[in-house]
């Protein structure tokens, strides 16, 4: 039996996700898969819809400015990934001085712009007491522009997940502010409802508890295939971040506190109108 499975990004901050597959947890249930990411012009529950795939890598959040409008019939989603923002701000060298968040008063910052990250970063400068309108934010387009900027001198602050060795972590967004069901995975009800379903969550599960457990050297070996042209010493120290910052921590199932947090952050910036309900939006 083979499960079709789609991230929205490749990174290692999904490494519960990357395990279930490199680890052999889907091996051992029986499972086989395949792997790609969202192309450009693509939404997670659209390729769903259109069963091109069978699990989605996404966030609850990305229902919610579509159910503003009236939209139903989205995926259900399933199993939290991720229960931190994985995203950091990279200074230009290392702070003398512990960070401070209103240090980005008055300076320029390389944001994300993507509807979660954004969100998640406005949110986080105002809940450390800085205010968004004294900071000059740019929008440098793909992460791969974005870094290009930065290193070729455009900005004082880089907002990024995992960030290489080489670059100066400021601080940790995702530590900044309290947990919330930030990434996910979902499915159409049908697949929820199937032979298949069981199996692949209980993989799943298994491969999130191991990354809990398992050093960050332990897993970049088993996922180094995956991030073919990344060294090992970056990978390991990518994991060893998010290990740091505790994102991989709790359950597999989505707790109904975190998915209410993250419509806290949501509603406090502006970005929906409406609180939708849990049984809405996950199974």
């Amino acid at each position: 039996m083979t499960i079709r499975i789609t991230a929205s990004r490749h990174t290692a901050f999904y490494c519960p996700l990357i395990c279930t597959m490199a680890a052999g947890f889907l091996e051992k249930h029986g499972l086989d898969f395949t792997y790609n990411t969202l192309v450009p012009g693509e939404t997670a529950a659209g390729r769903i819809r259109e069963n091109k795939t069978d699990i989605m890598q996404t966030a609850p959040s990305t229902n919610w400015a579509k159910m503003d409008k009236g939209e139903t019939g989205f995926p259900l989603h399933f199993a939290l990934i991720n229960q931190r923002d994985g995203f950091f701000l990279v200074s230009r060298s290392a702070h003398s001085k512990t960070f401070h968040w209103q240090d980005l008063e008055g300076k320029t910052l390389l944001a994300d712009h993507g509807s979660q990250p954004l969100a998640m970063l406005r949110y986080a400068v105002r809940y450390n007491h800085a205010d968004w309108q004294k900071i000059n934010v740019l929008n440098a387009g793909s992460v791969e522009a974005m870094t290009e900027a930065f290193l070729t001198g455009t900005g004082d602050f880089l907002h990024v997940q995992a960030p290489s060795p080489e670059l100066h972590i400021a601080v940790s967004v995702g530590e900044s502010m309290p947990p919330n069901a930030f990434s996910s995975l979902c499915a159409s009800r049908e697949f929820i409802a199937g032979e298949s379903f069981r199996p692949f969550f209980t993989a799943f599960a298994e491969a999130k508890e191991w990354v809990r457990q398992a050093s960050a050297e332990e897993i970049a070996a088993q996922e180094s295939s995956y991030f073919p042209g990344i060294s090992g010493t970056a990978l390991t120290a990518a994991i060893a971040q998010y290990k740091r910052i505790g994102a991989w921590d709790g359950p597999a199932e989505i707790p109904r506190d975190l998915y209410e947090q993250s419509l806290n952050v949501f509603e406090s910036t502006g970005s929906i109108k409406t609180r939708h309900s849990y049984d809405e939006v996950c199974a």
